[in-house]
């Protein structure tokens, strides 16, 4: 007869896990936004905490709205949070407004942990999240406080003016993202035809190619944010950058394989994916 013990619990007073800290927007459906991104972290095994910069009233077929949260509260979480718990990594996502973005790169610039710029614009449904005026404000302020940049296509070419149509494109938008003042940039090639392509490109030159197979799955809402903070999870625990990028894209194209219907439109992809599995 098998056996009906409970696992053993863990010791009490275990040691915290790493650390990571998101500032981004909340997404109601919960497949993007604040909720993808503490979702990743537990999975990658550290400890997620947020700082909500707007709310979104989101579900499968799109975006139906946002409201700022004041720069005062965006800037009172970030506080109560890194001065007491303290960070490892930061990862951000939408800011919304001109002020938001002001607000979080002054406090970014205050920290020695690493920061990961998912510079959001719109929504996997195409809806704006970052107001026209707060992209300058984006290229100005936030990109050179980031340690890694992580733009898809088209916020590469909202924010560089370099517009991608091959595979062949990738290092150049790299090394215009990287003139705009962070260490390292990510160059997301996903909506190019064939292999789910990314370029990472470092300010010294450096250079890698990350390749995946691309599945056949509409349900990937929530891909970037999952990225920006698989990423985060693993400059957490240690790794340096490249492998950190490459354990965050074999768990992101997991959780692609696994996305799932939910509602009438585009579903999530899947966080738990390994514990489904």
């Amino acid at each position: 007869m098998a056996s009906t013990d409970p696992s053993p619990l863990p010791a009490a007073g275990s040691a915290a896990p790493p650390r990571v800290l998101t500032v981004a927007g909340s997404d109601s459906g919960g497949g993007a936004g604040i909720q993808a991104d503490l979702k990743a972290m537990l999975a990658l095994g550290v400890h997620g905490m947020s700082v909500i910069t707007a709310v979104t009233a989101q579900n499968s077929l799109g975006v139906q709205g946002y409201w700022e949260l004041p720069a005062e509260a965006v800037r009172a979480q970030f506080r109560s949070v890194v001065d007491d718990i303290g960070v490892q990594a930061v990862k951000t996502g939408m800011l919304a407004s001109v002020e938001l973005v002001e607000t979080v790169s002054e406090l970014l610039a205050g920290v020695r942990a690493p920061v990961v710029v998912d510079p959001v614009g719109v929504s996997k449904h195409g809806d704006a999240l970052l107001a026209a005026e707060a992209v300058a404000t984006v290229r100005e302020r936030l990109l050179p406080v980031a340690t890694l940049a992580t733009p898809n296509l088209h916020e590469v070419a909202q924010l560089t003016g370099v517009v991608v149509e091959d595979e062949k494109d990738l290092p150049a938008a790299a090394d215009a993202v990287l003139a705009l003042g962070p260490r390292w940039a990510l160059i997301k090639g996903g909506h190019l035809a064939g292999e789910a392509v990314d370029l990472l490109a470092g300010a010294d030159g450096e250079r890698h190619w990350y390749r995946a197979p691309r599945y056949d799955n509409r349900h990937t809402h929530g891909t970037g944010c999952t990225l920006a903070s698989a990423i985060a999870a693993e400059l957490a625990k240690g790794s340096a950058m490249p492998e950190a990028v490459g354990a965050a894209k074999e768990y992101v194209t997991g959780a692609i394989a696994a996305g799932f219907a939910l509602g009438a439109g585009i579903g999530p992809v899947d966080h738990a994916w390994r514990i489904r599995g």
